[in-house]
């Protein structure tokens, strides 16, 4: 009985050991932050870039859809900034599933080389190699969108029996930012 019972004593004081222990690490206060960089924008380590706002991208797109449906043509539109990253979808009713992805992809192609992808599908018979980056999509539909002489995001659209008609929408698009 004395083995159990002193089994259990130590058992206690070591828990409340950890308690405790615990316990003063939680309420320790933090340690001070390290000291702050700054960044002097005069030095050359910062850049400004501009971006497309949320409520351009989707006027744009709308516009983009609207230029379609006057043509009777069921499509999806994509709108990517700079980088690649999609900021509005829109399938329009009707538009073939494939459509969507492919959109995407032309959208984030057009923005990546700053040129319509019909133009960057011609470069293919010079380097057939391009196709197999990754997310890209060397087929007519895609536009990019500039400010300054710089790309700032890409408009691509798919579902329309040409790629020649996916990038007279996406040209209707890119126009509508400029009123």
């Amino acid at each position: 009985m004395k083995k159990i019972l002193f089994g259990a004593t130590a058992a206690v004081v070591l828990a409340a050991g950890t308690f405790g222990a615990v316990s003063a690490n939680a309420s320790a206060p933090a340690a001070a932050p390290a000291a702050a960089v700054r960044a002097d924008a005069g030095n050359g380590n910062l850049q400004q870039s501009t971006h497309l706002t949320i409520e351009a991208a989707t006027k744009a797109a709308q516009a983009t859809l609207d230029a379609a449906e006057k043509e009777n043509q069921r499509v999806s539109v994509a709108v990517v900034d700079r980088n690649g990253n999609t900021l509005v979808t829109l399938r329009g009713d009707g538009a073939g599933p494939q459509s969507y992805e492919s959109a995407q992809r032309k959208a984030y192609t057009a923005v990546s080389w700053n040129a319509p992808t019909s133009e960057l599908a011609k470069r293919l018979t010079n380097a057939p190699t391009l196709k197999d980056i990754p997310g890209t999509l060397f087929l007519a539909g895609g536009a990019p969108v500039t400010a300054k002489g710089a790309p700032i995001a890409g408009i691509g659209v798919a579902g329309a029996p040409s790629g020649d008609l996916d990038e007279k929408f996406a040209r209707a698009g890119v126009a509508s930012l400029a009123r």
